[in-house]
């Protein structure tokens, strides 16, 4: 058969392709893709959860970096910070399930400004938690056991980073036993909510949760704490 002029210019074309690719790969290896920076958005959030759950287990918290998480999740390490506010929020959502950001939970709770606090905290926990069935808490009681660091840094979320700021905010005195305090009513309401199901607090409305603890939490937050704050 003979071929046209079109045909053996296209041929022809096709093999100095071939032979060009040849040149430069001369193994036939397949070149690979560089893979860029994922952009800043969801995806960046749920690759550094996917990524920091794989490094700490491997590494424990003290040891992960978060220029390892970062590298894992391929984005910048300054994404961390710019989700999680650093390595210890990340380690309290990817490992701990605590399901919120420290940052925007206190200008949520805050924003009603002090009289209101103990009733948005409330509001805000156990709406949280029941939007999960649960689950969330439980996981989150979970971690306690497994992980050796789950404690600490539960410990540093909530007394060292959420509860002082809304303290804080507050503009009362002694925070640090007033957010211990907080700490003990927010844990006991989730235990025995969620884990050891006491009725009628485990099927209570949330409302209800709201109007019957909240003012405790409040008089924790602004209210004369007694001979305990002496």
């Amino acid at each position: 058969m003979i071929s046209t002029p079109v045909e053996i210019v296209i041929r022809s074309c096709g093999i100095m392709v071939d032979m060009a690719t040849a040149k430069e790969n001369p193994a036939g290896r397949r070149t690979a893709r560089r893979r860029g920076r994922r952009p800043a958005g969801e995806d960046t959030r749920a690759a550094l959860l996917a990524a920091a759950r794989e490094v700490f287990a491997e590494s424990g918290y003290h040891h992960a970096t978060v220029r390892a998480i970062a590298t894992r999740a391929g984005v910048d390490a300054a994404m961390v910070n710019h989700w999680f506010g650093g390595k210890d929020g990340l380690f309290a959502q990817a490992v701990l399930h605590v399901p919120f950001d420290v940052r925007e939970i206190v200008e949520d709770v805050t924003a009603d400004g002090p009289e209101r606090l103990g009733e948005n905290i409330v509001r805000r926990f156990v709406t949280t938690w029941d939007g999960a069935g649960g689950s969330v808490f439980v996981a989150l009681v979970r971690s306690l056991t497994t992980h050796g660091e789950a404690l600490d840094v539960l410990r540093e979320v909530l007394l060292g980073k959420l509860l002082p700021a809304i303290t804080s905010a507050a503009g009362s005195d002694q925070p640090d036993l007033r957010a211990a305090l907080c700490a003990t009513q927010i844990l006991g309401l989730g235990m025995a909510r969620y884990v050891a199901e006491v009725e009628p607090v485990a099927s209570a409305d949330v409302e209800a949760l709201v109007t019957t603890v909240a003012p405790t939490l409040q008089r924790y937050l602004t209210g004369d704490l007694g001979q305990a704050g002496s």
